[in-house]
């Protein structure tokens, strides 16, 4: 099968995000359902990664790689759909809009109102999934997972600033790698493969997600975890939002925008 180059893949992103500033000034109440859809893609691989990984406590507790590992394959159903269905993501967006900065097709007026629309339509999107079809159907109701998830929300507000910050900065540089390479092919699997290889990594490794985030923590709270709001806002979103602009922005959007189109003519 034959992919694109990198500097195909960079001239698609840039098509993207020339589309998504676009649609900023003039489709926001579409890219808002768009951003709430990838908000509860997101949660939707969440709590699948919660589920699987955490099922089996008698093989996890003297395993904890294999738990690791099992949470990291389930969880890239949520950026597969946000891709290949359209959905408009946060930390994708935050690499996707830099190349179109770059050529002068985006202003940062642009990319200011993209990235607190999508990510305003994200957190509702989250919140409603993991309210509506997760804690009051009972998902998390067994004992297993109800320990897991306040675990998880309690543990998550523990780190300190700066290591959830840099963690912030590992879990977008790889799903905006991840987006990179969907971009490189053309088929269904290709974009699935693309988007399921560097997922599965961050997850593995334990690296912060700020949308992703916006499920585990209000599970956990619905679920009881000692966890505030401000503690929530404060200890983990806030710094794993800035960790995300910085390894999606910075990291993928302008590092392969300038390797791939500086070359070329404005």
């Amino acid at each position: 099968m034959k992919i694109n180059s990198p500097g195909e893949i960079a001239q698609a992103a840039l098509a993207s995000g020339t589309a998504k500033a676009e649609a900023t000034r003039h489709g926001k109440p579409r890219l808002m359902v768009q951003a709430i859809m990838a908000g509860a893609f997101i949660a939707f691989g969440g709590t699948l990664s919660l589920i699987v990984g955490y099922g089996f406590p008698e093989i996890a507790s003297g395993n904890p790689g294999l738990q690791k590992l099992l949470c990291g394959c389930m969880f890239p159903i949520g950026l597969i759909l946000v891709v290949v269905l359209g959905a408009e993501l946060f930390t994708g967006n935050n690499a996707l809009l830099i190349p179109a900065y770059m050529r002068r097709k985006a202003t940062w007026t642009d990319i200011a109102l993209n990235w607190t629309l999508v990510y305003l339509g994200n957190l509702v999107g989250a919140l409603l999934f993991t309210y509506v079809l997760v804690c009051s159907v009972g998902l998390l109701r067994p004992a297993v997972y109800h320990d897991a998830i306040t675990g998880i929300a309690a543990a998550k507000v523990s780190m300190d600033w700066m290591s959830v910050l840099l963690k912030g900065i590992g879990a977008n540089w790889c799903v905006c790698l991840a987006v990179w390479l969907a971009l490189s092919g053309k088929t269904l699997l290709e974009k699935c493969i693309g988007c399921w290889l560097p997922v599965m990594a961050f997850v593995a490794l334990g690296y912060e997600h700020s949308i992703a985030n916006m499920f585990y923590l209000p599970a956990g709270m619905f679920e009881g975890a000692d966890v505030t709001v401000w503690t929530a806002v404060w200890r983990n979103i806030i710094p794993a939002t800035v960790g995300n602009i910085i390894g999606g922005a910075l990291l993928v959007g302008m590092v392969h925008s300038y390797v791939h189109l500086s070359k070329e003519k404005n």
